[in-house]
């Protein structure tokens, strides 16, 4: 068994897809009609076409916006996405205007850092460091 796609829920699939793919990198995999104007459209890293692929699933669900509502306010990421180097990805990010809610912070194995998606998530990226 493999993880085949994971979701992420976007308050909207435009704004979601643009930011996704400019800011943060990934390339589309799928954008297929599924009802009204949701879609099943999903973004997969350039590192890795036939990975694992990220659904960009659309808010709808009642319970969906209280429970991303409390993880924000709580500061709590939805989701993790690993970088090779992130004193290099805050600083690209940052200056395509994203906003971080923490700065690269050093967390035992892992360096990491928590952006907001506009899309009503935060996200964290991490960089895995060598054990001293």
């Amino acid at each position: 068994m493999k993880i085949y796609v994971t979701s992420v829920y976007v308050d909207d699939q435009n704004k979601a897809l643009d930011f996704y793919t400019t800011k943060l990198g990934f390339i589309k995999k799928h954008d297929i009609p599924v009802d009204g104007d949701n879609r099943w459209l999903t973004l997969v890293s350039p590192d890795a076409p036939d990975g694992v692929q990220l659904l960009l699933e659309p808010s709808g669900h009642p319970a969906t916006k209280p429970f991303k509502d409390a993880l924000v306010a709580d500061g709590i990421p939805l989701t993790s996405f690993q970088v090779d180097d992130i004193d290099a990805q805050y600083e690209r990010l940052v200056g395509l205007g994203v906003v971080f809610t923490l700065p690269p912070t050093d967390a035992g194995p892992v360096k990491m850092a928590v952006l907001d998606d506009t899309c009503g998530n935060l996200i964290q990226i991490v960089q895995m460091v060598a054990q001293q």
